[in-house]
């Protein structure tokens, strides 16, 4: 961890609400990328998945008495859970309430476009040649067809940033079961993005 990072995250559990918002917004393409993978097609479909990263920072910023643990670490595991949160909660609604989408969300500009597509450049490899928009939505459609428990794995290790042990400690599987894990759904990114491979196969 860099010494800003350090430095902000002790800040942030002394209760300097200024080092929180600084940490949130240093995090914010990590947690655009990380709702809209997580979210899937329902909720990606039905609501802006930059209201719902607005209601994650919104909820971080009112409880912010909770974060008492000067790690980075730790502040990732926070925020992230707290959207995990969020998130099956919006899914649970609108599978519930049958809801049609009306409209399918996207970043607001270009920047944001370029900033998702670069977290989603963790891990995988984005054409070089594709609309951006276009681009982070084959990708996000690629992860739709991983297992649940595969794209836990890659959003924990390339978005939330957490090792392999603490992965492993928090699903409760072997480090070993989790490099495995990782390692199939990385290749099957990579099939699913290759530009001759048909969804699905």
């Amino acid at each position: 961890m860099d010494t800003d990072l350090d430095e902000l995250t002790a800040a942030a559990a002394r209760g300097d609400h200024g080092a929180l918002e600084t940490l949130l917004e240093k995090h914010l393409p990590a947690l655009r990328a990380y709702i809209r993978v997580r979210a899937g097609s329902i909720v990606r479909q039905r609501e802006s998945c930059s209201d719902l990263v607005q209601s994650v920072c919104r909820e971080v910023l009112e409880h912010a008495d909770r974060f008492q643990h000067p790690s980075e670490s730790a502040f990732r595991r926070w925020l992230f859970t707290t959207a995990l949160r969020k998130i099956i909660d919006r899914r649970a609604y609108h599978v519930s309430e049958k809801r049609d989408p009306d409209r399918e969300q996207r970043p607001a500009d270009e920047a944001a476009h370029q900033a998702l597509l670069e977290a989603y450049g963790s891990f995988c490899t984005p054409s070089n040649g594709a609309v951006v928009q276009e681009e982070y939505a084959r990708i996000e459609v690629a992860m739709d067809q991983l297992t649940e428990e595969q794209r836990e794995v890659v959003t924990l290790a390339h978005l939330v940033g957490l090792s392999r042990a603490e992965i492993a400690e928090h699903l409760g599987k072997s480090e070993g079961a989790v490099r495995t894990i990782l390692y199939r759904a990385l290749a099957r990114l990579a099939v699913l993005l290759t530009p001759s491979s048909e969804p699905g196969s």
